[in-house]
């Protein structure tokens, strides 16, 4: 009788000790998805910092695309607003759509791209977007392995029990496959 009592014991310490791993793991996948969230907003905070500067830049060479400097202020406003992921990811689709109808805007006026402090500025926007993009497939992938664990036997039933549910995927806003359409 003491030794099924021994028996019963240690499968006991065995599951608990199991429940405690389990919910550890969660944790830190977890954490590991906001804080990789977290380098993606501090690449869109770099890209928002230089946008103004861009922005001005061009404004005082062409001030009658004052409708593409409207589209990105509203964007970055937008973005400022937004309070989940998919809020955030869509905003910053939208800066991007703003981005690129300047990018062709400027592509027709050879006076900006001779301006050094534009050309400076269009370099560091790029090195932002690169980042932006890497810090982005980062995110991806924890988010990937946290749902693996998360649906993975035996993780799902602890998943379950412990109030763990599958996160998102950063997408992009539908309709951003498209190039934007600039006319003058």
């Amino acid at each position: 009788m003491k030794k099924t009592w021994i028996i019963i014991g240690i499968i006991a310490v065995v599951i608990i000790v199991s429940l405690f791993g389990y919910y550890n793991k969660f944790i830190t996948a977890n954490e590991q998805i906001d804080g990789q969230w977290a380098q993606v907003e501090a690449q869109y905070q770099r890209r928002f910092d230089l946008i103004p500067n861009l922005v001005e830049s061009v404004k005082g060479i062409m001030a009658q695309e004052k409708d593409v400097f409207g589209l990105i202020a509203d964007a970055r406003t937008k973005y400022a607003g937004a309070t989940t992921v998919n809020e955030k990811a869509e905003a910053a689709t939208e800066v991007e759509s703003a981005l690129s109808r300047l990018l062709v805007v400027m592509e027709n006026y050879p006076e900006l791209k001779s301006a050094e402090n534009v050309n400076t500025l269009m370099a560091q926007l790029e090195g932002t977007e690169n980042r932006i993009s890497v810090e982005r497939g980062r995110f991806n992938n924890t988010v990937r392995d946290y749902n693996v664990m998360v649906k993975r036997f035996p993780g799902n039933m602890m998943a379950g029990m412990f109030g763990f549910d599958e996160r998102s995927y950063f997408e992009a806003a539908a309709g951003s496959e498209q190039a934007p359409e600039v006319k003058f």
